[in-house]
């Protein structure tokens, strides 16, 4: 496959998930596909942004491509604990790469409006609420040695968040003027084709099935009980929670900051989703060199302060450098916390509990950040952007420090399940 750089001596240390074929195919395969979903949320935000002027509605088009993800993800972590999670991720990508067809046929003959581009949200948001659990979990499906699960994690991460600067500065530099967004959603549709041929390539390592007698809501009980009984997994959900609801959504209001406040256009929208992209890429190399899960929560604590100081600091500036500096700063300590604490849940969790827990983890990141959407983009409209942003900036920071205040007792509880599976021999 053209896809050996990695040796299987002698390698990085930090690259070592690249030792296994599973994971080069699925890293290259997921590359191709996420750089392609980030030309179509900037062309979609620039589209609808460009059609309306009007910010709440980039809120409500967060809402519509988060809601349904955080409803059915409950189900979709059910799902891929019981069957193939190769299968699902596949039918999950054939199923995107179908819908945004539509949405650029429509726009190409310039017939999509704000009701298709919100309709298009909805969809692409149910179908996430199966690829995010089906996509998380494999990981621990093609990596065979258990010590590389943390550094392959991490560079999942990496392939997300690469693509999250890439992407957007391709579509709102390069496509979108040439082209068009039509021409973002074309691409993307024709990038998950090629992530689908490297999604059925992979060989997945079985799992133990599921016991027959075992009822489909008596499993999800059990994910819940897990997830809200133990302690250190209640911890860094509650903090996701505040994370996704006060901090993430201020990706929904960049189109105002590049037009309205910054006086440009979509390549200074572009500039801006690229510089948190290029925070995000350089927390997730970061993360896939530390050695071990060790410190990771203090890791957790301190970036959310940073995020919130950051968000903050952007909010109060006029100027486009000071404003990608600052985008920078929140980009990377975003994905410090966030990629951290799904570490360390995946880390912590066994394998028959693992799907629905992230799913759990998922469902409430993605539950938050719709409700959050809409309250920033209503602020944004009753009091401005940089307003909204400030306060979510300072809110984002409280939920750091309540974090670095639970900390103590938190890994605690967590460090006998690391020494009992050798992960650790100190405080996580």
């Amino acid at each position: 496959m053209g896809v050996r750089f990695y040796a299987r001596e002698g390698g990085p240390h930090w690259l070592r998930a690249f030792r296994h074929r599973n994971y080069r195919l699925f890293f290259l395969g997921q590359t191709i596909a996420l750089n392609g979903n980030w030309m179509t949320m900037t062309a979609m935000g620039w589209l609808l942004f460009r059609l309306t002027e009007d910010p709440f509605l980039l809120g409500l088009m967060a809402f519509c491509l988060q809601a349904p993800a955080f409803l059915l993800a409950s189900f979709g972590g059910l799902l891929v604990d019981r069957v193939s999670r190769r299968g699902v991720l596949l039918f999950a990508q054939g199923a995107d790469a179908l819908a945004v067809a539509v949405l650029a046929f429509l726009t190409f003959t310039n017939q999509a409006g704000v009701p298709h581009v919100l309709a298009t949200c909805l969809f692409l948001g149910v179908i996430k609420a199966l690829d995010m659990p089906a996509r998380q979990t494999l990981v621990a499906d093609i990596v065979d040695l258990r010590e590389d699960l943390p550094n392959a994690i991490a560079l999942n991460s990496s392939i997300f968040h690469g693509a999250r600067m890439t992407g957007p500065l391709l579509a709102g530099a390069l496509v979108i003027p040439l082209a068009g967004e039509g021409a973002c959603f074309l691409l993307h549709s024709i990038t998950l084709l090629g992530a689908m041929i490297c999604v059925k390539r992979l060989r997945p390592k079985g799992r133990m099935a599921k016991t027959p007698g075992e009822s489909l809501f008596g499993q999800l009980a059990e994910g819940f009980r897990y997830t809200f009984g133990f302690k250190p997994v209640r911890g860094l959900v509650l903090l996701t929670a505040a994370v996704a609801f006060f901090g993430m959504p201020y990706n929904t209001l960049l189109p105002v900051f590049a037009r309205q406040v910054l006086g440009g256009d979509s390549g200074t929208f572009g500039l801006l989703v690229a510089a948190c992209g290029g925070g995000a890429v350089a927390a997730a190399a970061w993360l896939a060199m530390r050695p071990s899960v060790l410190g990771m929560g203090r890791v957790i604590g301190w970036n959310t302060v940073f995020f919130g100081t950051g968000l903050l600091l952007f909010a109060c500036t006029p100027f486009l450098g000071g404003a990608l500096v600052f985008l920078f700063v929140t980009g990377f300590s975003s994905i410090a916390a966030i990629v951290a604490a799904n570490t360390i849940v995946q880390t912590l969790v066994e394998d028959g509990l693992r799907g629905r827990v992230m799913s759990l983890l998922g469902m409430i990141f993605m539950g938050a950040m719709p409700l959050g959407s809409l309250l920033l983009g209503q602020g944004a409209r009753l009091f401005g952007a940089p307003t909204a942003v400030a306060f979510a900036g300072l809110a984002t920071t409280a939920a750091g420090v309540w974090f670095l205040f639970r900390l103590p007792a938190l890994r605690e509880e967590a460090r006998p399940v690391y020494e009992s599976r050798g992960l650790v021999r100190g405080k996580p």
